[in-house]
């Protein structure tokens, strides 16, 4: 599906705060004059890759009858990351990046940024990620993103109204109206119509 995917050629930048993505479980939001190079596919843009300033909240925890299980999210992520859908949403609120604008990124020029975008695009398409995600994308309301992580890879959220999955290192999380999953290291935890257990675990997620 993404072997024909390609990079803008003009880095864009966030003209304010912009919300990418936003429900009650959570909300991703990049600052202003955060730089975003397009994904395009079939001559339309699909996604970004953006990079300056990021906020990462997610409600992570699931309510049982033993008490609350888990503890939210909340990241500020500076190194490059992925977006996919809602570009519709999100096209207004970016303009053409000038060198005064390039300079805030350690000097980088617009062709490095282009190569370090590039970068992120082939590991999560090339090394597999985005099949973990693939049917959900077909869904033109859904949105995918991929954070860096310490492990040289990436923590995967994937939305579509009600329907959530965060996979990340220490946890994997997965909500679906009235259902919850979570699963750490530790344990794993699901709520589904007012009823829950706890079972403890011995694998890593």
């Amino acid at each position: 599906m993404w072997s024909n995917y390609s990079l803008g050629n003009q880095v864009q930048k966030a003209t304010e705060t912009v919300t990418l993505w936003r429900t009650e479980n959570g909300i991703v939001e990049i600052d202003k004059n955060t730089l975003a190079i397009p994904i395009r596919q079939d001559d339309r843009t699909r996604g970004f890759v953006f990079q300056g300033k990021c906020k990462l909240l997610l409600d992570t925890i699931v309510e049982t009858e033993r008490g609350a299980i888990g503890k939210p999210v909340e990241k500020e992520i500076a190194k490059p990351f992925l977006m996919l859908g809602e570009q519709e949403k999100i096209q207004p609120h970016l303009t053409t990046a000038d060198k005064e604008d390039l300079r805030g990124m350690d000097g980088e020029t617009e062709q490095e940024l282009i190569a370090e975008a590039q970068k992120v695009c082939d590991q999560f398409f090339k090394r597999g990620a985005i099949h973990c995600c693939s049917s959900n994308f077909h869904d033109e309301h859904s949105v995918v993103f991929a954070f860096p992580n310490e492990n040289a890879k990436f923590d995967t959220l994937i939305a579509n109204g009600s329907k959530l999955v965060y996979k990340a290192v220490d946890r994997v999380f997965i909500t679906n109206g009235d259902k919850a999953i979570l699963k750490t290291p530790q344990q794993m935890a699901i709520a589904k119509n007012g009823r829950s257990f706890v079972v403890k675990t011995i694998c890593c997620c």
